[in-house]
């Protein structure tokens, strides 16, 4: 999952949300160098990794993809199915999506020294330009499909990937709401087993 994804599923426990966010910057039994906040996030956001690789909804929404983009397709899934929860948002959230951003990049710069140095150059980007709440409409995600392509040298073609989502749109968004309900339920029960790591 993406930012939008992996931000939500934090149980609004604001040192678990920000572990959750900068995760894949944590490498190994590094994480064990922060805070136990901090350690549940990360540990989380490797469990909702895990739990999305493998699942056979992702693979299918995958297998619609162009196979162009090879290695990169669970990259743009990750994508497209972010879109599909801002796009929706209301269905699983009573804060506005705008208010619920906002409130997270407020967290962000509360704990902006502990973030790695990678984690803190994108963030000033992610905040200026309002990724979160841009993932909501179709523009937004071609801009964001157009910079990951930029920063792959081109290679991935992941420019030419929101063509794919707006040709099989209906079939993505059903994906991402089947797959979505069981991985809500996943990380209720992975946080309580987490919970008890630490207790």
């Amino acid at each position: 999952m993406n930012y939008l994804a992996h931000i939500f599923l934090s149980r609004d426990d604001e040192l678990i949300t920000i572990g959750n966010f900068m995760a894949d910057h944590i490498k190994g039994s590094k994480y064990k160098n922060y805070s136990v906040g901090l350690q549940k996030g990360i540990l989380l956001h490797r469990q909702i990794d895990s739990f999305t690789d493998a699942h056979k909804i992702v693979r299918i929404s995958k297998r619609r993809l162009n196979d162009r983009y090879g290695l990169y397709r669970g990259v743009i899934i990750d994508i497209f199915y972010d879109h599909m929860l801002a796009k929706n948002w209301t269905l699983y959230s009573d804060i506005p999506l705008h208010d619920y951003t906002q409130l997270f990049y407020k967290k962000l710069n509360l704990h902006y020294e502990i973030l790695p140095e990678k984690v803190k150059y994108m963030s000033h980007y992610l905040i200026k330009d309002d990724w979160l709440l841009s993932y909501a409409q179709i523009e937004g995600i071609k801009q964001v499909l157009e910079g990951m392509n930029r920063r792959t040298g081109g290679i991935s073609n992941m420019n030419l990937a929101i063509n794919d989502l707006q040709d099989h749109y209906e079939h993505f968004e059903k994906d991402f709401t089947l797959f979505f309900e069981e991985l809500r339920h996943f990380c209720k029960e992975k946080l309580l087993e987490i919970d008890q790591l630490f207790t």
